[in-house]
């Protein structure tokens, strides 16, 4: 299960430092046969401690972490809507993402001009999301002089919409993002085929001189709770040997680099949790959404283990560690044999029993 996150931001604020990083730091895609990597697209590890000694007791010949998409677009600028700049047509490469990152300047550098004169991150930010409103108001109001015929004919689904859609478009036309309004539940699966930009969960990166911490920044940008790093330093960390970048993080008190907060960061605005599988082939995590039940997530192994499904058997993470093995994990009685309705919780290590 693949889950992606758009980066969005003005011209000259570091984005495309930080996706060359990204891209650097990508996962070797042999690794994930499933994943079609295109030129503006980085998939990165989302960094795991629990990989390694799972894999140390099991022996695995590989470890596999679970991954996240990064997908990178042109900068916006102001009245991108009414054609300035490159326009925002290219914003329908991000329509399929699962969340959108907004990444804002907030370094000194004289060479590196801001497109409007002055550098000043949250203005920059209320630029991109008018952009972002505007490009979703012309998709629903379209959407809804497309659904004209149907909603006089008395289609249940396209009256259902339609109505979802006035309160849309008057949240819009208020400068309010589309995840604001209040939706039943099957308004929300309807609304949700328009792949509205602003119904995204959001995220925030500042791109900050070097040694910058959340404390430095002015309360409002504090406010947002974003992934600070400075992307010319990530850039050269990527390309330096791993031993280095241990020394330089130690050194400088930081248990994980820029690039490993943000695809950590992406991972929780998704709500995802992880479950583990571990043998000799591999140890392994994989995603689900918070909430999933144990098929849904067998069917993140395989589409036909859902269908197949028979049970689980499910050990804590740190519970088979102390156990030493899945034999020693039984004896103690920390091995549970869990049915169709267990919620997967992040952390477990399970066993998939399946039909064919």
């Amino acid at each position: 299960m693949s889950f992606s996150v758009g980066l969005v931001g003005l011209p000259n604020v570091g984005k495309s430092t930080l996706f060359q990083a990204l891209t650097k730091k990508q996962v070797a895609a042999e690794n994930y046969p499933f994943c079609t990597i295109d030129p503006n697209v980085g998939v990165v590890a989302v960094p795991d401690e629990r990989l390694a000694p799972l894999a140390a007791m099991s022996k695995s010949a590989r470890i596999l972490p679970t991954t996240i998409e990064f997908v990178d677009i042109a900068g916006l600028v102001k009245g991108a809507h009414k054609g300035e700049g490159l326009g925002n047509a290219f914003l329908s490469h991000i329509r399929e993402v699962d969340a959108i990152c907004h990444v804002m300047r907030h370094f000194s550098d004289p060479d590196v001009t801001h497109v409007d004169g002055h550098v000043d991150a949250l203005a920059d930010l209320d630029v991109i999301g008018v952009e972002l409103i505007m490009a979703d108001l012309k998709t629903v109001t379209q959407r809804r002089v497309g659904l004209g015929k149907k909603v006089k004919s008395g289609d249940k689904e396209a009256v259902l919409l339609a109505a979802a859609l006035v309160r849309v478009q008057a949240a819009l036309e208020a400068g309010k993002a589309a995840r604001e309004v209040m939706f039943e539940e099957d308004e929300r699966l309807l609304v949700a085929q328009l792949q509205l930009l602003t119904m995204k969960p959001v995220m925030h990166v500042v791109n900050a001189d070097e040694g910058v911490a959340v404390a430095d920044l002015p309360e409002g940008l504090r406010a947002l709770r974003p992934v600070v790093m400075c992307a010319k330093l990530e850039a050269e960390l990527v390309g330096m040997p791993a031993v280095e970048v241990k020394e330089y993080l130690e050194a400088s008190g930081i248990t994980l680099t820029g690039l490993d907060q943000l695809a950590v960061a992406g991972y929780r605005v998704l709500d995802l949790i992880t479950f583990l599988t571990t043998g000799v082939t591999e140890t392994r995590a994989w995603t689900v959404r918070r909430g999933a039940c144990a098929p849904e997530a067998a069917g993140v192994i395989h589409t036909d283990f859902i269908k197949g499904f028979i049970r689980a058997e499910v050990v804590f993470w740190r519970d088979l560690l102390a156990a030493g093995s899945w034999a020693g994990a039984r004896d103690v009685g920390k091995l549970r044999t869990e049915g169709k309705d267990y919620v997967m919780q992040d952390g477990d290590v399970v066993d998939f029993k399946v039909g064919v």
